[in-house]
C-alpha cells in the first residue's frame, strides 16, 4: 500500500482488524510499556493509545509485532524491493535478464527522493516536554524514542542520496539534560551517523542532526535495514512504501522529512557529551549511564493529527525480533552473496542478537580427505566477524554445509545438537582476545570491550549425544542441582559468582571430581544461578549461556591444555553463565502495574480478549 502517511496505515489496520483503540487515559511512565508487552506477548494487534497523561497527542505501537502484520503493511511492494536488493547485490541479473528485471530498475528511479518546498505549511510547532514522554522500565534514565529515524549528512558530500537514516534511540529528558533544549543521542562510532559526526569534528563545525518520528512505516524500517552500499535509505524506504521521500529544508537548514508525523531538529558540537541511560535494551538487560553525544534541540515540528511512534525493547522475543524476521524476508541471500561459500548465517534473537551467530559454509579445501575438519569455514568466520554489525558477535559456531545439506541456522536446537555431535574440543575452539564487542554487552570487562571465540565443527558425527543425567554423578559442594537442559548439554548450579581467583579454585575442584568420569555425551556443561530456570527452555538456556559469559574470561574445560597457543580440553567444555559483579541487571516488570494491566483484560476492560 501506498500510505501517505502514519494515520494511512492506521486506518487501514484498523479496517482489516489488525488494531485496537485503548480509550482510556494511560500512563507514560511504565503503563503504556506494560500494555505493550502483554499484547505483543499473547501475538496481539498494533495498539492505538489514543490519551496520554502530559501530551496532546495519541500513540502507536506494536506496529510490526508480527511478521503476518508486516507483510499484510507491505504487500503490494515486497517482491518488488526483494528484487531491488537482490539486484544490488548482483548488478549482472540485470545484464543477463533484462525484461525480469526492468521493473526493480524503475523502481528504483520512481523512489528517487523528491524535494517537495510548499509541504512547509504542514508543520506546527511544539515542545520536547510535549511529546509522550514514554517510560519502558522502573530503572530507565527518563522517556527515550524508541522508534526514531536519526537523519544526518555528510558535512564533504551534503544531500539526500549521500544521508544517512538510522535508528538510535534518544533520550528526551533527565540525568544533565537541560529539559526542552538538550537531547542524548546513543550510537556507536561504526554507524553511518558516526561517520558523519567524525567528520564534521574533523572539521570544527556542529553535525546537523534531524530525528523523524512516525510518517509511513517504510521508514522506520528503512532506518534499520543493512542495505547494499550504493543504495540509500530514502531510496529504499520510497521503494518499500510506493511513494517517493518527500522532504524538504527548513529555514536554518535542516532536512524535513514531509511525510513524518514528528521532527526534531538540532545540532551536535565537536567533543560535547552528557551522560545517557540507563535504558532496558535488547538484550535483556539495562544499559548502563555513560556519556554520549550531546543534541542542543533547535526545533520540534509536529502535522496536525500527529501521531506518536514508539516500541518497547527487552528480553527477546520483542517486537524488533519481527523487524529481524521482516529483514530477512527482504534481504534473503544478500550477506551469503557477500562473503564466499557461505550459504547462511543468522544472528541468534533469543541470545539477544548480537552475542551468538549460527553459520554454515562450505568445506571444500581437502575433498580428497575421507573425513572433513574445519579449514574453509574458518576462514568463512573471520570473514563474517569482519561484516558490520555481525562483527559484534562473541559466539560464532559454524558447520560445514557438506555435513548436513538439510541443517538450517533458524532450528536453534537442531544446528546446536549437529555442532556437538561432531565437535573436537582439543581442536575447534579458536579465540579472539583483548576485542570489541556490542555496547550493550556488559559480560566483558570494560564498555564495549571483551573476547570472541569461533567454535567450528566439521566431519563426521563423532559421538551420541547423552539425554539423561549421567549415572554416579558426583559434584563438589558447590555445585548441585544437575539439569540436562538438552542432548548434550549439561547444567550445573553454582555458588554466587565472586572473583575470577575464586572462581579458578572452585573450577579446579570440579575439574578433578569429572576428570575421570565418561561425559563424552555432554560436550557442554554450563554453570549457572539457577539450574532450573536455565534448563527449563532452549530459549533460557541460549539466553542465559551467551548473554552472561565472556569467552575467554567465562570458557574452562576438563582436562585443558595449551599447546602452541591454542587453547584445548580432552573433556567437557564449561561455560560459567553465571551473574557477575560487573553485569548490568537484568530487566524486571513492576508489580503494581502489572496488576492494572490484568485488570484491563478483564471482562468489559479494552484488553479483553486479547491478554
Amino acid at each position: 500500500m501506498a500510505y501517505k502517511s502514519l494515520a494511512d496505515c492506521v486506518t487501514d489496520l484498523e479496517k482489516h482488524g489488525h488494531l485496537i483503540r485503548i480509550k482510556e487515559e494511560v500512563d507514560p511512565y511504565l503503563e503504556m510499556a506494560a500494555i505493550h508487552l502483554r499484547v505483543y506477548e499473547n501475538n496481539g494487534p498494533a495498539i492505538l493509545f489514543e490519551k496520554i497523561k502530559g501530551s496532546p497527542f495519541p500513540a502507536i505501537s506494536n506496529l510490526f509485532g508480527t511478521l503476518e502484520r508486516s507483510k499484510f503493511i507491505f504487500r503490494d511492494t515486497l517482491p518488488k524491493v526483494q528484487q531491488l536488493v537482490s539486484l544490488r547485490n548482483d548488478p549482472m541479473k540485470a545484464l543477463k535478464n533484462p525484461f525480469k528485471y526492468a521493473g526493480s530498475a524503475m523502481s528504483a528511479l520512481s523512489a528517487l527522493p523528491l524535494k517537495t518546498p510548499s509541504a512547509k505549511n504542514k508543520f506546527q510547532k511544539t515542545t520536547i516536554s510535549a511529546l509522550p514522554q514514554i517510560v519502558n522500565w522502573p530503572m530507565d534514565g527518563g522517556p527515550f524514542v524508541t522508534m526514531p529515524q536519526v537523519y544526518t549528512e555528510d558535512v564533504e558530500k551534503p544531500g539526500v542520496l549521500n544521508a544517512n537514516l538510522g535508528m538510535y534511540r534518544i533520550q528526551l529528558g533527565g540525568n544533565d539534560y537541560i529539559q526542552d533544549k538538550e537531547i542524548g543521542l546513543h550510537y556507536q562510532i561504526h554507524r553511518g551517523i558516526g561517520v558523519h559526526q567524525s567528520k564534521a569534528n574533523a572539521l570544527g563545525l556542529p553535525l546537523k542532526v534531524s530525528i523523524f518520528v512516525g510518517g509511513p512505516p517504510s521508514h522506520p524500517l528503512a532506518a534499520v535495514m543493512p542495505l547494499p552500499e550504493g543504495l540509500s535509505e530514502m531510496t529504499f524506504a520510497g521503494a518499500l512504501g510506493d511513494r517517493r521521500f518527500r522532504y524538504f529544508y527548513d529555514d536554518e537548514g535542516f532536512c524535513i522529512s514531509a511525510d513524518a508525523d514528528f521532527v526534531i531538529t538540532g545540532t551536535v558540537h565537536p567533543n560535547e557529551n552528557k551522560p545517557e541511560g540507563p535504558f532496558g535494551d535488547h538484550l535483556g538487560y539495562y544499559s548502563l549511564t555513560h556519556p554520549f553525544p550531546l543534541m542542543k534541540v533547535h526545533n520540534v515540528y509536529h502535522k496536525k493529527d500527529a501521531i506518536w511512534s514508539f516500541t518497547v525493547v527487552g528480553r527477546p522475543p520483542q517486537e524488533d525480533t519481527s523487524f529481524g524476521a521482516l529483514i530477512h524476508e527482504i534481504t534473503g541471500s544478500a550477506i551469503p552473496q557477500e562473503i564466499h561459500g557461505l550459504k547462511e548465517v543468522h544472528a541468534v534473537d533469543t541470545a539477544g542478537v548480537h552475542p551468538l551467530l549460527f553459520a554454515i559454509g562450505s568445506e571444500r579445501y581437502t575433498p580428497y580427505l575421507k573425513d572433513r575438519k574445519p579449514q574453509e569455514i574458518l576462514t568463512i568466520a573471520n570473514h563474517i566477524l569482519g561484516k558490520n554489525q555481525l562483527s559484534l558477535a562473541k559466539y560464532v559456531f559454524i558447520s560445514a554445509r557438506e555435513d548436513n545439506e538439510d541443517l538450517s541456522t533458524h532450528d536453534v536446537e537442531s544446528f546446536l545438537t549437529h555442532i556437538l555431535e561432531r565437535i573436537d574440543l582439543t581442536k575447534d575452539l579458536h579465540f579472539y582476545t583483548n576485542t570489541t564487542i556490542d555496547t550493550l554487552d556488559y559480560s566483558g570487562d570494560g564498555l564495549n570491550s571483551g573476547s570472541k571465540v569461533v567454535i567450528a565443527a566439521a566431519g563426521n558425527k563423532k559421538r551420541e549425544l547423552g539425554n539423561h543425567l549421567p549415572d554416579e554423578l558426583a559434584l563438589p559442594k558447590k555445585f548441585n542441582n544437575p539439569k540436562v537442559a538438552m542432548p548434550g548439554i549439561l547444567v550445573f548450579e553454582a555458588d554466587k559468582y565472586l572473583n575470577s581467583e575464586k572462581t579458578a579454585a572452585e573450577i579446579a575442584l570440579l575439574n578433578i571430581e569429572l576428570m575421570g568420569k565418561d561425559l563424552d555425551g555432554f560436550p557442554l556443561i554450563v554453570l549457572a544461578d539457577d539450574s532450573d530456570f536455565t534448563a527449563k527452555n532452549i530459549d533460557n538456556l541460549v539466553w542465559v549461556t551467551f548473554t552472561r559469559s565472556n569467552p575467554a574470561a567465562d570458557i574452562y574445560g576438563v582436562n585443558d591444555f595449551i599447546i602452541n597457543k591454542h587453547w584445548g580440553c580432552k573433556g567437557s567444555l564449561i561455560i560459567d553463565a553465571r551473574k557477575k559483579p560487573h553485569h548490568a541487571p537484568e530487566l524486571i516488570k513492576d508489580v503494581k502495574t502489572e496488576l492494572l494491566i490484568d485488570k484491563m483484560g478483564e471482562k468489559g476492560g479494552s484488553l479483553e480478549g486479547i491478554i
